[in-house]
């Protein structure tokens, strides 16, 4: 047995011992197990931007159909004559005094006019209602003929009832028609009744032109209902949890979580009402992956 052998036998008796030995002369060595144990993960690069103050509209989209701003409705002066003839296009514009139907006396009923002619009592666009000749006229059924006086269209928008209180008489609305087309208008007057079934409001919208578009059409309405500015965050930055919203900061190439207050939406950014202030460094991409204090380099 050589000295070798002498050694790994004693080494063998004393397992235990050697391999604390040979730890310990590891450590001392500064070998692969401390640096493991003590080098700090290599930082991070973060997309980051620059908090800066900005204005948001806050714009309210109203569903509401098209209706006149002013109608007339036309009865018969005596009860029972019979429609003998219409005299005027549904949909068309007729002047003040203008003909629109004619009506006669039926013969089974004396002591009224032999024919009565209904004329319209303003200009306007005449509107047909549900009747056809040869049927009697009664002034307590529904309206023969309808007038849009001068033509004149605004729409009739439903406001939900948290957003009440933020329309306004003068407000700027852009209207959306179905068809594709956008007119511009305003708030007329906010109705100071709540409907019992639906629990909404309503708002009168005037519009600038009503060209083309037809009464009982559907057409959406934003309204612009105010402005604020502030602090202002990228969307992606802003990051949602049980306990609200977040952002991560980067001070010091540290990184801060800041609980926030989220207001008024734009298209790519948010107004930031609590928690961020104008100058603040945002990590605007990859927040999810960062922790607090984690150590970072920022890149604008």
């Amino acid at each position: 047995m050589n000295a070798i052998d002498s050694r790994r036998g004693a080494c063998a008796s004393r397992r235990g011992a050697c391999a604390a030995v040979l730890f310990g002369a590891t450590l001392v060595s500064g070998g692969p197990g401390l640096r493991a144990e003590t080098r700090e993960p290599a930082a991070m690069t973060v997309s980051v931007v620059k908090a800066k103050t900005q204005c948001f509209v806050d714009s309210l989209r109203l569903d509401g159909h098209a209706v006149a701003r002013e109608e007339i409705l036309l009865r018969p002066e005596y009860e029972g004559l019979l429609l003998s003839q219409i005299l005027v296009e549904d949909g068309a514009t007729v002047a003040a005094g203008q003909p629109v139907a004619q009506l006669l006396r039926p013969d089974w009923l004396p002591g009224l006019p032999t024919k009565a002619t209904m004329t319209a009592p303003a200009a306007g666009t005449l509107l047909h209602g549900r009747i056809a000749v040869g049927m009697p006229a009664s002034a307590r059924a529904e309206p023969m003929f309808r007038i849009v006086r001068g033509g004149e269209l605004e729409l009739q928008a439903q406001i939900p009832l948290p957003a009440l209180a933020r329309v306004r008489p003068g407000q700027v609305a852009r209207i959306e028609a179905l068809d594709g087309r956008e007119l511009a208008g305003a708030v007329r007057l906010v109705s100071p009744e709540i409907d019992p079934m639906t629990q909404q409001g309503s708002a009168r919208i005037q519009l600038s032109s009503s060209a083309g578009l037809k009464p009982g059409a559907f057409a959406t309405a934003i309204v612009d209902a105010g402005q604020s500015c502030g602090p202002s965050a990228p969307l992606s930055a802003i990051l949602y949890g049980p306990q609200g919203a977040i952002v991560q900061t980067v001070r010091d190439d540290r990184v801060e979580t800041r609980r926030v207050k989220v207001g008024l939406f734009g298209p790519f950014e948010a107004e930031i009402r609590e928690g961020l202030a104008p100058g603040d460094v945002v990590v605007s991409k990859a927040g999810a992956f960062l922790r607090e204090g984690d150590r970072v380099r920022p890149a604008f």
